[in-house]
């Protein structure tokens, strides 16, 4: 089967955000294993990513990733499953 570049884009994008993704959560056990709370976690989180955002892509790439967040969270996309609307 032959792939577009596209769908090796689209692959390889989705390995990437699998890989970071792991390498949160191993970073968030780490840091509750040391008894950091999740609020400091999650801030300190979001600050460096939203650092590495402006610096990539300026403000306005930044207020986009808050916007597309603000906009899942409103979804129930980061809710328990019984919660969600």
């Amino acid at each position: 089967m032959i792939r577009s570049g596209g769908d090796i884009d689209a692959m390889l994008r989705e390995h990437m955000r699998l890989t970071a993704a792991e390498s949160q959560k191993t970073a968030w056990a780490e840091a509750e294993a040391w008894g950091i709370e999740p609020e400091i976690m999650a801030e300190a989180a979001l600050s460096a990513a939203l650092g590495a955002v402006v610096a990539e892509g300026g403000e306005d790439a930044a207020l986009a990733l808050i916007e597309a967040m603000r906009e899942r969270v409103i979804q129930g996309a980061f809710a328990p499953e019984q919660t969600r609307h």
